[in-house]
């Protein structure tokens, strides 16, 4: 079995790495960025599984999961994270996810869970779905699009920084941002990065 994991956290990384190599019929590869994972998919996938951070460099949320999925033909891709919201874990299973793995769950768990997703089987915690946090009550109300911004404003980009990542136009990015400011009731960019934040949206 061959698993890539993408992850811009040196210590998860190896972590997982090691434990998942440990068991003598998996081998595995790593990378700390979407475009590194996309790149070592083509040029030597399909991987059985590919382990996606879901906040690592170049995810734009969901987008880098797409990339994947179509840089990874007929190989699973399942996501990993600290704190993603639950309403970002059902997205990802309607766009195609194998799986969402939450980096608190134990190794031994972790492990069932891979040969599972790369079994065919999809994963998720149990428990994960029946109630909405904060967060997940946020991500309800922005559009896909007002997502992907908002991370850029969480990142203390300009208009001009994000309108370029997500290649779209600084108008384009000025309305989403007066737009989703208005449904986080936001007063401006700063505080509807706050108010993410402090729900743990990103």
């Amino acid at each position: 079995m061959r698993i890539l994991i993408a992850d811009d956290h040196d210590l998860v990384r190896e972590t997982i790495g090691v434990y998942l190599g440990a068991s003598g019929d998996i081998s595995v590869e790593s990378v700390s960025t979407l475009p590194e994972a996309v790149d070592c998919a083509r040029a030597e996938g399909p991987f059985d599984l590919i382990l996606l951070d879901y906040q690592m460099p170049g995810m734009f949320g969901l987008e880098g999961l797409e990339r994947a999925l179509a840089a990874n033909p007929g190989g699973k891709i399942a996501l990993i994270s600290g704190n993603a919201p639950q309403a970002v874990a059902r997205q990802a299973l309607e766009k195609g996810a194998s799986g969402f793995l939450p980096k608190t769950m134990s190794a031994q768990k972790m492990m069932q869970a891979v040969r599972h997703m790369a079994a065919g089987d999809v994963y998720f915690p149990a428990g994960l779905f029946e109630e909405d946090s904060p967060a997940d009550t946020l991500v309800k109300l922005l559009s896909r699009r007002e997502f992907e911004v908002l991370g850029g404003l969480c990142r203390g980009l300009s208009n001009k920084e994000i309108a370029r990542e997500l290649d779209l136009k600084e108008v384009t990015i000025k309305l989403h941002v007066r737009t989703l400011s208005k449904k986080l009731n936001a007063k401006n960019r700063t505080h509807a990065a706050m108010i993410a934040r402090d729900a743990g949206l990103l």
